[in-house]
């Protein structure tokens, strides 16, 4: 297998193949950084077949920016911009992705009506501290879910902001489904998103998307915590020529919402 790099928080610098990283289940495993996502780098090295060996749940993207990715129960799918939900091909790849092994440590259930801000604010009087990794589960009813996802890009790329001004967003009222998604500490930012970060996939799996707004029904709020992180960062290529130095936060926050 190639040899990749890879950041660990603890400070400690290794070159190691990805099979040897998930000895480990409370790792946050990501690929590449968000800035680079923004800069318009969508080509990655890694494939699905390899990431799956790194978590069973996650969100992040597809080569050429096809579409969003989201990871649950150990199953991957690929929600297109046709709104519709896909089975990963194993040869897929992935140029911007974070999964872990979720193993809810604190779960809750919410029986009270919340819109997506609201939401947040709950969530975090929950937290111990804001200075590790939540990976967040959500499944239930909503009365009222808007996604958005991404088409596919064709060379030469343009960046993320003028892709995501041509999204196309989805609707849903009175649905079951999923959010999964991360709580990251603001000590992120550049790296993946800081705050909150949630795709939507419907009960039957077969629709979703990046979740843009939504109003809670009947919920069931499972956690994970997490305080490791692994980054694997693509070798050469776009990746290596991209100015990752410009703060993006206020160009990642209009994407974003």
């Amino acid at each position: 297998m190639k040899k990749h790099y890879y950041l660990w928080l603890s400070i400690l610098f290794a070159i190691s193949g990805c099979s040897q990283l998930n000895k480990n289940k409370d790792v946050l495993f990501q690929v590449s950084t968000v800035n680079a996502l923004l800069a318009g780098v969508y080509d990655g090295e890694l494939s699905f077949g390899e990431l799956m060996q790194q978590g069973d749940f996650g969100i992040g993207t597809f080569n050429w920016l096809d579409g969003e990715m989201i990871a649950l129960d150990g199953y991957f799918y690929q929600l297109k911009s046709d709104g519709r939900a896909y089975p990963v091909a194993n040869t897929l790849k992935t140029p911007f992705a974070a999964v872990t092994f979720f193993e809810a440590d604190k779960s809750i259930f919410l029986d009270k009506s919340l819109d997506y801000d609201e939401l947040q604010q709950y969530l975090d009087g929950l937290w111990p501290t804001r200075n590790i990794f939540y990976a967040i589960k959500i499944t239930g009813v909503f009365d009222y879910i808007k996604t958005r996802s991404v088409p596919k890009q064709e060379k030469p790329y343009p960046q993320l902001a003028e892709v995501a001004r041509q999204q196309p967003t989805f609707e849903f009222n009175n649905t079951e489904g999923v959010l999964v998604g991360y709580r990251l500490p603001a000590y992120m930012k550049g790296i993946n998103v800081a705050g909150y970060h949630f795709h939507f996939i419907d009960k039957d799996r077969s629709a979703g998307g990046h979740l843009l707004k939504c109003r809670l029904k009947d919920v069931r709020i499972e956690v994970d915590y997490t305080s490791e992180l692994h980054m694997l960062l693509p070798e050469g290529g776009e990746f290596y020529k991209a100015d990752l130095t410009r703060d993006k936060q206020a160009e990642l926050k209009t994407i974003e919402r």
